[in-house]
């Protein structure tokens, strides 16, 4: 009933031809890769809230075990945290870039 989030999740993997494929993609193939990354990152944090909502449902009527209840909020915590300092790094290297003159 938990899912186990693991690293090959979060990080994309790499192939031998990775260096390949980028020198032939253009900067708009780049970017939507990109936002599909965050798009599916996003969507494993909003599948992990409701897990915990489900989860906290069945324990309301007896069904699931309060450790199962808060393993699935910590994890969920934890990764609502992570894409939250994500953002957050995002916006600033955004703002960095802003602020070079040209």
């Amino acid at each position: 009933m938990i899912n186990q989030t693991t690293l090959s999740q979060v990080l994309p993997t790499r192939s031998a031809n990775a260096n390949a494929v980028s020198e032939k993609s253009t900067p708009a193939e780049m970017t939507q890769n990109f936002g599909d990354f965050l798009q599916k990152a996003l969507d494993s944090v909003s599948a992990q809230e409701s897990n915990v909502s489900a989860l906290t449902d069945q324990f309301m009527v007896g069904k699931v075990d309060v450790s199962q209840v808060m393993i699935a909020a910590s994890q969920a915590e934890i990764s609502l945290q992570l894409t939250t300092q994500i953002r957050n790094k995002v916006i600033d290297a955004y703002q960095e870039i802003m602020r070079m003159q040209v």
